[in-house]
């Protein structure tokens, strides 16, 4: 089976600028109603005014857009689904086509080397044309970007509040860019720095956690120097006001996401290690050639931050070496050898190297490539993840966080059942859960082949796949009367790589069977995140 569009099906310009209605098939249950927005590039060429093609060379480096949908219900309980889209990258465009170039910091592209770099060190993550270029998670109502009480400020679609005050999209790094809800139109760039001061570092997660409860977001702030120092933050939704939780040194990484726990925020700095102290950056101008080869004889660090009693850092661990891009949830338990004591579960999509970071360049994916052949047999397998536990024994322990304790592996699954862009039901965050879902990637395409449903008990799996059709990242959205974990839907949208069009897809979560989905006319570009905001749903989910 080969689902990866060929190179003309990708490089799509199917940009919707005003709303249009999809046709909608099945039966999608009212309480998804809501707004969909996702995530990720919109093509990757850019014609130049010289007749010239540029082109990006990485997956994550591809045009920045989002894409939205809108799911309301008439009065007869009858979805009707409309969609809209815009790239998020106007000055990006307009330089590239004038200049035929783009000397910015990316995260696959080879640069210039000649060139000096010692330089413009931050403005070259804020002020720069690359900050146009910013499209990997977005976040609804993000705590100190303009989010007030309902309230005071409530945005109208279709004649129903639906709560969106404000969206932004975010990368790994300290800046963030600000869309119109509705229009997806650019609005403004700001960075950390104006939650904080002290947030100057150029690194942090694209995936910022949310306490389900307060709303209130944590993320880390990584500033390079002789010492590395990771900052790690909280900003409140009640209040817009950031405070520093903890502060402390630490080897610098490339680090997608972290943990949040009921009392904890966890950050590992697994083996991803950016060279020469974060000069590197600055050297290759990439991402994946400033992070150094992997390095098995190194250990991966994780640091445990107290978020409720101002403790700072209060524990360390070390565990094998491993990459990861997406952490799953975690949750406190007592410890089975002292109930007085509390360790931490922390579940994730885990790789064994840093070989799916270099997957991911168009040429390794597009199915229409002769370099995707390589990725087919054996080099293939070690770019797949498996679904995995580590147990941080007594956190709240007398061990001195400079002391590092051993983190327990508890499990880990079998590739070909595991998942990468995982998502829970956002009720079970910060507490134990038993179901995980995600996209999973069999080796029967050239990119991810299907979903499954993870179970963390037994670790029996169920799988919805449909020859040629691949599918991005479910979103979970629960149905508010269920009185299971299993009990709502999860949204995915799909690409038909026969009829190159996409289609929105709604799953019964509890055994992956199709409950409806709303069709598109054109093919949607792969994306990497997306969040959904459904009517009377007040926090939940990365951000």
């Amino acid at each position: 089976m080969d689902s990866w569009p060929n190179e003309k099906g990708f490089d799509t310009n199917y940009e919707q600028p005003t709303p249009i209605p999809l046709t909608v098939k099945g039966s999608i249950p009212p309480y998804a109603a809501g707004v969909l927005y996702r995530t990720g590039p919109l093509g990757y060429k850019i014609e130049t005014d010289k007749g010239k093609i540029w082109a990006a060379g990485h997956w994550f480096d591809g045009l920045s857009a989002v894409h939205r949908f809108q799911i309301d219900f008439n009065e007869n309980d009858e979805a009707q689904v409309t969609y809209r889209s815009r790239r998020i990258v106007d000055r990006y465009l307009e330089i590239v086509k004038k200049t035929g170039t783009m000397d910015n910091i990316t995260f696959g592209a080879k640069r210039d080397l000649c060139k000096s770099f010692f330089q413009k060190v931050m403005s070259m993550f804020i002020s720069g044309p690359d900050s146009e270029n910013i499209g990997v998670t977005v976040s609804i109502n993000m705590p100190g970007g303009g989010y007030a009480a309902p309230s005071e400020k409530t945005t109208l679609v279709n004649g129903h509040s639906n709560g969106i005050q404000t969206v932004h999209v975010k990368t790994d790094a300290c800046i963030f860019k600000k869309i119109d809800p509705e229009t997806l139109e650019p609005e403004g760039l700001a960075s950390q720095r104006k939650l904080h001061p002290d947030l100057k570092g150029p690194f942090s997660a694209a995936h910022a956690k949310s306490d389900p409860v307060t709303g209130d977001i944590y993320n880390f702030n990584l500033d390079f120097g002789r010492q590395c120092i990771y900052r790690i933050f909280h900003t409140s939704a009640s209040t817009g006001l950031t405070d520093i939780l903890a502060s402390f040194p630490g080897k610098p990484a490339y680090i997608h996401s972290l943990f949040l726990t009921e009392t904890y925020v966890v950050l590992c700095v697994w083996n991803s290690h950016i060279k020469w102290s974060g000069i590197s950056v600055l050297y290759e101008k990439n991402i994946v050639d400033a992070i150094a080869p992997f390095d098995p004889s190194k250990k991966a660090i994780w640091y445990v931050v107290d978020r409720r009693h101002g403790k700072g850092l209060v524990s360390t661990y070390e565990s094998d070496p491993f990459f990861c891009f997406h952490t799953v949830n975690a949750w406190e338990e007592p410890s089975a050898n002292d109930s007085t004591k509390t360790d931490i579960v922390a579940e994730l999509a885990m790789y064994d190297n840093l070989d799916v970071v270099h997957r991911f360049y168009y040429d390794n994916i597009i199915s229409s490539s002769k370099a995707s052949q390589v990725y087919a047999g054996k080099k293939r397998e070690t770019c797949l993840p498996s679904h995995t536990q580590f147990r941080l024994s007594s956190v709240n322990g007398a061990v001195s966080p400079s002391e590092r304790l051993p983190a327990e592996l508890i499990f880990k699954a079998n590739k070909l059942v595991s998942m990468e862009l995982p998502t829970i039901n956002p009720s079970f965050l910060t507490r134990r859960h038993r179901f995980s879902y995600g996209v999973t990637d069999r080796l029967r395409s050239s990119f991810m082949d299907g979903l499954v449903k993870f179970d963390n008990k037994t670790q029996a799996t169920i799988f919805w796949e449909t020859e040629g059709h691949t599918p991005g990242e479910p979103i979970f959205v629960a149905d508010p009367s269920g009185v299971e974990e299993d009990n709502g839907v999860l949204l995915s949208v799909v690409l038909d790589g026969f009829a190159e069009k996409s289609y929105l897809l709604c799953l019964d979560a509890k055994d992956l069977s199709e409950k409806g989905r709303a069709e598109m006319e054109g093919p949607m570009a792969f994306g990497f995140h997306g969040s959904h905001k459904p009517l009377g749903r007040k926090y939940g989910g990365d951000i």
